[in-house]
């Protein structure tokens, strides 16, 4: 082969390999991209789900109104309220249910800073499960990260809402009574322990509806982030 046409070959070879290189790390480079958006979009989704729940839930009748997560008389005192209410006691059961609620409503905003910090924590190994997690998936990440130091902080805000109601002292009488003949649980038997659970089952859900709503219509959160890459999904 003549010397020029090798030096010729060479050089074109040389070329492939340098465009084929150069396009690799282009592509490498949008993939890091997309997924760094991607990242932004969940967490930026998250953020507004948990800012969301809270302040639907954290006002008066959050709770209270609020079907899907009005907190009822546990287990069988829940049926047990039905024949006080036609023993003339109905005023009495009411007046529990209400501050239970009521409670519940008065904890919540503490919550916000907890949630929206574990947001920003969040890692790769939370976004996947995320992701690939199913419909339960936002729950379980807000419960998993928070739901432990959220219990300390609702306990005495949920405990001095409830003290105002004479009822709640003979609540936790009969339930603990109940408790040992299995009619109500062991963790429900506390009023205060029953009403900060409650709440928190309430505040993940919400959170998960939330979440649920941005991923359906992205664009109405006014995020540009959230409408791309939750548009980009549809």
């Amino acid at each position: 082969m003549d010397r020029r046409q090798f030096n010729s070959t060479s050089v074109s070879a040389l070329g492939i390999l340098l465009w084929a290189a150069c396009q690799q790390a282009y592509a490498l480079s949008l993939a890091d991209i997309s997924n760094a958006q991607a990242s932004q979009g969940l967490k930026a989704a998250l953020e507004k789900g948990a800012q969301s729940a809270v302040s639907l839930l954290g006002r008066p009748d959050g709770f209270l109104g609020n079907a899907k997560v009005r907190i009822p008389l546990p287990g069988y005192l829940e049926n047990a309220s039905q024949l006080l209410k036609t023993l003339g006691q109905g005023q009495r059961v009411q007046e529990l249910v209400t501050a239970m609620n009521r409670a519940a409503e008065a904890a919540v905003p503490m919550a916000k800073d907890m949630l929206v910090g574990a947001v920003r924590a969040m890692n790769v190994s939370d976004a996947k499960k995320i992701l690939t997690g199913g419909d339960n998936s936002v729950t379980s990440f807000f419960a998993e990260k928070t739901r432990a130091p959220l219990s300390v902080k609702f306990l005495p805000v949920v405990t001095k809402a409830t003290e105002k109601v004479g009822l709640a002292a003979k609540y936790n009488a009969v339930a603990g009574k109940a408790a040992g003949f299995g009619l109500v649980k062991k963790e429900d038997a506390n009023i205060q322990q029953y009403v900060t659970g409650k709440a928190l089952d309430g505040l993940y859900l919400m959170i998960g509806e939330e979440e649920k709503k941005i991923r359906q219509v992205p664009v109405g959160t006014g995020s540009a982030v959230i409408a791309k890459v939750f548009g980009a999904l549809k």
